[in-house]
């Protein structure tokens, strides 16, 4: 029987979760909404460094509406409609200078509730 191999994973700032399940967009959005992520982190700047933010794909949320959906970790910050438009205000606002879009927040977890 071999041994588990203890994973690595770089560090980072902030770690977007991104629901893809069936229900929280139709056509697409939150795979292509993903997709651009990697591309749009690149371009900020912060795929990388001290604001480096790592983004993981998500089953489900179970809040299947306004699509699609994103969770910005540790922040406990749950966006929604997060559109290409509004994913760049929330990499310039959020990600970059640590200000929620709260016209885009539809929950907001307690400091230290985690």
């Amino acid at each position: 029987m071999s041994e588990a191999v203890k994973p690595k994973i770089g560090a980072y700032k902030r770690h977007l979760l991104v629901c893809t399940g069936p229900r929280c967009t139709v056509n697409g959005e939150s795979e292509a909404l993903f997709g651009r992520l990697g591309e749009t982190l690149k371009a900020a700047g912060l795929d990388q460094g001290e604001l480096r933010v790592k983004r993981t794909k998500v089953g489900c949320f179970a809040a299947c509406k306004g699509g699609p959906v994103m969770c910005v970790q540790p922040d406990g910050t749950w966006y929604y409609n997060v559109t290409e438009d509004n994913l760049e205000r929330i990499v310039e606002q959020h990600l970059k200078n640590g200000e929620v879009v709260a016209d885009l927040v539809f929950h907001q977890a307690e400091p230290g509730a985690c």
